[in-house]
């Protein structure tokens, strides 16, 4: 089987958050018994040397530029087709030359320059608030309102990468399509469907996300989420129609996209657009990479990971920081915190000068760092899916206090099965979960050795990579 998966996310090294660590594990396992081939883009951050180790995974690897970064020398002479040209617009040009050879069983390098569909900041200066800004922010909602797409997703866009998926389709060199993640929608035409198996794996909903954001109060711009809601119920309803299957990582994921999709408007009699299945498959873990614990550590020590440019993690690492961290100091002085993760940005670089917190940014292996922790905690406030970092941590075996959100689409409760994790949502509730687990060595193994269990049997890479490959021969 030809599989074209699409992830404008390069998804190498699988550590730099939880898109790529999904897409990555996901495409390996595929390409061990299909064709996979993989259209990405590359980040300011990418080496060749990653390019390269990437190429090693599929049967063809096509890599375009960033279409916000000025165009880059080749990235790699020699063997590679190099693909040069102006691109721009923002729908195929169905005139445009013919492109070079796709370059088959390797690499394929498209160099060139691409203009953004969205022009860059009006306001140059680096001021807040200026009349700039607001011309600005004005032009990408009226963009949103026009054209029914989101601005993050119009920014990202190539149209190299339109071009070469379009070729490959229109030539039937592909037998399914998948989108890693819904901002790769766009790349998808309605008619594809009719041709082949197209798969939208879109992670959580873009407008239940937006929704709970409002509702908890969470949102960092509540004004400009109220005007985006319903455009983002239209926008959302419009690509799910283009699709032959979705999948989410939850259940709760799925039941918000059956509420928005569900029923369909009905125009004359007829659905006026159609209803995929919408499929769950969880995240999982690579079990090499995080081993079992073999000590216990013991003593006060918490640990938060997760990538530190996400909204989400920002927003759980300050509330465990300024918040639950300090009400448990008053009974334990000596508890620290540990924050680990990619990218941390001032607002987190701040904590660390807190009594107890230590920022340490990206780190080799996570694993280690779970290890030396007492407790693991999950604090998320925001964010629908199943969190990879709740499940590394339970691999891991360090016991986890978490959140409804960090605990999403895991049976982790008790009842007829073993406990695998404590559950807090208010500040007493954590400090108070948090107390029990430093104050009973036995709950912390229970935990400790039921979580690690539950990972083995349902959550392995391998489990899900077979889930997903099942889907894709439906």
């Amino acid at each position: 089987m030809k599989i074209l998966m699409l992830s404008s996310t390069f998804p190498y090294p699988p550590s730099r958050g939880g898109t790529q660590v999904r897409t990555f594990n996901l495409l390996q396992y595929l390409s061990l018994r299909h064709n996979v081939i993989l259209g990405t883009v590359r980040s300011p951050d990418v080496t060749d040397a990653q390019i390269d180790a990437l190429r090693q995974q599929v049967a063809e690897l096509a890599v375009f530029p960033n279409p916000q970064v000025p165009p880059q020398p080749p990235l790699i002479k020699g063997e590679p087709t190099l693909h040069q040209g102006l691109e721009e617009g923002f729908l195929a040009n169905p005139l445009a030359p013919p492109q070079p050879p796709l370059g088959k069983g390797g690499l394929t390098l498209h160099q060139g320059l691409e203009e953004s569909f969205l022009p860059p900041p009006l306001n140059k200066g680096g001021t807040e608030g200026g009349f700039s800004e607001i011309i600005g922010k004005f032009h990408r909602f009226s963009r949103f309102l026009l054209s029914g797409t989101p601005p993050n997703v119009l920014s990202s866009y190539s149209q190299a990468m339109q071009n070469w998926a379009d070729e490959l389709v229109t030539a039937g060199k592909c037998d399914a399509v998948t989108c890693e993640h819904s901002v790769n929608e766009i790349y998808v035409r309605p008619e594809w469907r009719q041709k082949v198996l197209t798969v939208a794996n879109i992670h959580s909903s873009v407008w239940g996300t937006c929704r709970e954001m409002l509702a908890t109060g969470t949102s960092e711009k509540p004004l400009r989420d109220r005007l985006n809601l319903p455009l983002l119920a239209r926008y959302e309803k419009r690509y799910c129609s283009k699709f032959s299957r979705i999948v989410a990582t939850t259940s709760t994921d799925r039941e918000q996209l059956l509420e928005l999709l569900s029923p369909p408007v009905r125009v004359r009699g007829k659905q006026d657009f159609f209803v995929p299945p919408i499929d769950v498959i969880p995240n999982g873990v690579d079990l090499t990479q995080f081993p079992y614990r073999s000590i216990d550590p013991g003593g006060h020590t918490l640990i938060f990971a997760g990538a530190m440019n996400n909204l989400p993690n920002i927003d759980a690492a300050r509330f465990l920081s300024l918040q639950i961290l300090p009400a448990l100091q008053q009974r334990y002085p000596d508890a620290t915190l540990t924050l680990v993760g990619a990218s941390p940005v001032p607002s987190v670089l701040a904590l660390g000068k807190l009594p107890g917190i230590q920022v340490v940014g990206r780190v080799q292996r996570v694993a280690e760092y779970l290890h030396q922790a007492a407790v693991c905690v999950v604090p998320m406030r925001i964010g629908f899916g199943i969190k990879n970092k709740t499940l590394e941590a339970m691999a891991a075996g360090t016991p986890v206090v978490a959140s409804d959100r960090g605990l999403e689409g895991l049976a982790v409760d008790g009842g007829p099965q073993p406990r695998r994790a404590l559950r807090a949502n208010k500040v007493h509730e954590y400090v108070e979960a948090i107390t029990s687990l430093f104050e009973n060595h036995q709950l912390r193994q229970e935990l400790s050795v039921s979580a690690r269990s539950l990972v083995e049997s349902q959550y392995t890479w391998d489990i899900i990579g077979r889930q997903y490959d099942r889907l894709l021969q439906f």
